[in-house]
């Protein structure tokens, strides 16, 4: 059970031995690193696979603090120095250069529908408004109603400070400058109903290669691997082999 010690906080991830290009699993709001455990056991042996827990989350420690979608990648590019995961694919569900549902360039819609949220979740009693939005945003009536179960309760035992914190900034940061600025190849596999403006995404990332699954919600990674793995396999194949040695960093 590794952990790496940065400023105080440590922070926790699993290894598993493989080829290049390495693998960086990222999970969600409120989840760790099991929530990745499909894509974990999918391409361990053929690739080197790094599982994180981000900071707030999981195993890793829990500071009084904002939790900002900067931070978070200043977070992961530190373990992948650390741990010299040169050239990685980074595989990130809802908040990744695979990038599983999540909201990119969120409409006006989708503003109005969370907005409320945001206010819900820095006050007391915030658990029943979370459990009612995670539930009815989350997850298709078809989905697997105990899976969906043991998801919310994970995601409500994350601290209200850190739920709280990363929700707002999730939302509140400019993914329409990261997208323009990415200059990979990029994947963007969408649920049954995309949380990201993926028209949007593709007029500001050129490089943007779509995907969708059938018949899942959010958690698509855990609801329909099998399609996921399946994108996430030629997308590797067909795009990442491509990429030359002194391309650019990803948003």
């Amino acid at each position: 059970m590794p952990w790496l010690e940065r400023d105080n906080v440590s922070l926790y991830y699993e290894e598993a031995p493989g080829g290049a290009p390495p693998i960086v699993l990222v999970h969600g709001l409120g989840c760790d690193h099991s929530f990745m455990a499909p894509q974990f056991k999918a391409f361990a042996g053929t690739h080197r696979i790094v599982a994180v827990d981000l900071r707030g989350h999981g195993r890793s420690d829990k500071p009084q603090q904002a939790y900002t979608i900067p931070a978070f990648a200043d977070d992961l590019a530190w373990v992948l120095r650390e741990l010299a995961l040169e050239r990685s694919v980074v595989v990130g569900h809802s908040m990744g250069v695979v990038v599983l549902d999540t909201a990119v360039l969120p409409s006006p819609k989708v503003w109005a529908g969370v907005q409320p949220v945001i206010d819900a979740l820095k006050a007391p009693g915030y658990e029943q408004t979370a459990r009612q939005f995670f539930t009815e945003a989350f997850f298709l009536p078809t989905d697997d109603a105990e899976r969906k179960e043991t998801v919310v309760a994970a995601m409500l035992s994350t601290p209200q400070h850190v739920l709280a914190s990363a929700f707002e900034n999730i939302f509140g940061w400019d993914s329409a400058a990261a997208a323009a600025r990415c200059q990979l190849p990029t994947l963007y596999v969408a649920s049954t109903h995309p949380r990201g403006d993926v028209v949007r995404f593709g007029e500001a990332c050129p490089t943007l290669v779509c995907g969708q699954v059938v018949g899942s919600g959010h958690f698509l990674q855990l609801e329909v691997p099998d399609q996921v793995n399946a994108m996430i396999s030629r997308f590797l194949a067909t795009y990442v082999q491509l990429v030359p040695e002194n391309a650019g960093a990803g948003p």
